[in-house]
């Protein structure tokens, strides 16, 4: 048996509850999903769109050198060498450098501190695996990976419309394919044992519960 694991899994429900991650992958049973503010989903269309052809650099100074070429592409990876497991999911922007190869960029609309790097880097990790080990694609060569972010600055009435600045800003995100491996078998040794305990902290395993224990 083969598990599809989802790169955004990683940085949410995996840190935040083993026991709803395994009953994702194993069982098909997912936590209800939160309503995403459409205005959000606007910007993020309209940012990612707009990019497209465009080289970064010509954006902002503080930005790679690398053209956009794809919004929004679909991957899926081999299994996983070692481990049960292949990747598949969807990335936000991948950009050609100067030398041919790639870079691999995630937009974020927030704010831009230093833990992002952190939390995101094994999901852009897994989606540069899946470019670089592809099931059925060309394989591509990923050799830089980072957050875009846009976050509100300043805001201003002009000519009736309401004008907000959005500096975009890069984040550098390492490359840890040692470490992506090793994540991974540690996913698979999950997914292979028994099912794991509910996390107290949890409020989804907090709701599940109440429901069970209820007396009619």
């Amino acid at each position: 048996m083969y598990y599809k694991l989802s790169p955004s899994d990683f940085a949410y429900i995996y840190e935040e509850c083993k026991h709803c991650f395994y009953l994702k992958i194993k069982e098909g049973i997912s936590r209800p999903s939160m309503p995403f503010p459409g205005v959000f989903s606007a910007l993020n269309t309209r940012i990612q769109g707009s990019l497209v052809g465009k080289n970064l650099k010509t954006l902002s100074s503080n930005l790679p050198d690398c053209e956009v070429i794809t919004q929004e592409g679909y991957v899926e990876s081999v299994v996983i060498p070692g481990t049960s497991c292949y990747i598949k999911g969807k990335y936000d922007l991948l950009c050609k450098n100067p030398d041919g190869n790639y870079t691999l960029v995630d937009l974020k609309i927030s704010q831009p501190d230093e833990e992002k790097i952190e939390k995101y880097k094994t999901q852009l990790t897994a989606y540069k695996f899946s470019m670089e080990n592809p099931a059925r694609e060309k394989p591509i060569k990923i050799t830089r990976m980072g957050l875009l972010i846009f976050y509100p600055n300043t805001l201003s009435f002009e000519n009736n419309t309401v004008d907000i600045n959005f500096p975009p800003k890069w984040m550098e995100i390492p490359t840890a394919d040692d470490r992506f491996t090793t994540f991974i078998k540690e996913v698979d040794t999950l997914l292979n044992g028994p099912i794991p305990e509910e996390n107290p902290e949890c409020g989804f395993c907090k709701y599940v519960k109440t429901i069970n224990t209820y007396e009619y």
